[in-house]
């Protein structure tokens, strides 16, 4: 007996967020629980599926192993914040809200391969044993939980760097993250992100500078600004960027990572000293950037 309308209509949220995690878009995620309804819709008349939710998933877990296997073999890399129209870079950033989602976490599930990503959202994401993972996988319940246990230790590590074989970023060494005026940093950007000027100004040093690129600003934009004032007054015009920022390891240097809906953008670094807000340094992410997680130093 084919799903009824209602049981799928009662899956979907569900759906969605699993195709969500999966395909790292909101759009592509209401195409894949589409096209699961279309195939549940059309399917032929048999015995009552006793679990609907679970076997939606299935399949809905199974186009979208297509759809990333199909990227994967057109070499396509995941397309940074600027690429995306801004239509669809606020769906991702609603879903993102809504849900409660790690930015962080989105960024890095590009780092795997299509069948890692697959075992570990639904395992590891959404509880779905092994046993129903691996006919999706097409491989055994230990090939699925290699697959699962593989991605946990992609996402766990920070990238490995082939330009040095020694000292903090060797390979399989968490980057620490953490620094002496972190605390610094931190309070900085919370107060960015709520328009607090006052904790602005008290945290920036009075000769501070923000240097960002021209590319990340309005056109005729300054490229440098100087003065603790001038900085304050415009960190609270650009604080929705900020919003959207997560501590990351880019290109193997700890920043904070503008990842609008989970999509790079921009990287912030702030240098400090004496306890102070020095510099406030803005680039675009290369399309090439590699990421990694940010492991406090006390962990490493």
């Amino acid at each position: 007996m084919p799903i009824t309308s209602e049981k799928f209509e009662t899956a979907r949220p569900r759906l969605l967020s699993v195709a969500h995690r999966m395909l790292g878009s909101a759009h592509d995620a209401e195409d894949a629980v589409q096209a699961a309804w279309v195939r549940a819709a059309t399917a032929r008349s048999g015995p009552e599926i006793e679990n609907p939710a679970a076997w939606l998933t299935t399949v809905t877990a199974r186009i979208c192993l297509d759809e990333l296997r199909a990227r994967h073999r057109r070499k396509e890399a995941p397309l940074l914040a600027d690429a995306i129209p801004a239509e669809q870079l606020a769906v991702d950033e609603e879903m993102l809200r809504k849900e409660d989602v790690s930015r962080a976490l989105m960024v890095l599930l590009n780092r795997l391969t299509p069948p890692q990503r697959i075992a570990y959202v639904l395992h590891d994401l959404f509880a779905v044993p092994f046993d129903r993972i691996a006919p999706v996988l097409g491989v055994t319940v230990p090939g699925a939980k290699k697959h699962a246990s593989r991605a946990r230790r992609r996402l766990a590590l920070p990238q490995e760097s082939p330009a040095r074989t020694d000292g903090p970023e060797r390979a399989g060494a968490p980057i620490p993250t953490d620094r002496p005026d972190q605390e610094i940093v931190e309070a900085f950007l919370t107060a960015a992100r709520t328009g607090d000027t006052r904790t602005m100004l008290r945290l920036l040093a009075p000769d501070s500078v923000r240097d960002a690129d021209a590319a990340l600003l309005p056109l005729g934009g300054r490229t440098v600004v100087t003065g603790a004032d001038a900085i304050a007054a415009e960190t609270v015009r650009f604080r929705h960027r900020i919003e959207a920022a997560c501590r990351m390891v880019v290109d193997g240097r700890p920043v904070h990572l503008i990842a609008p809906g989970g999509h790079p953008f921009a990287t912030i670094d702030i240098a400090t000293a004496d306890r102070k807000v020095t510099r406030i340094t803005l680039r675009p992410v290369r399309a090439d950037a590699r990421f990694a997680p940010a492991v406090p130093a006390t962990t490493a």
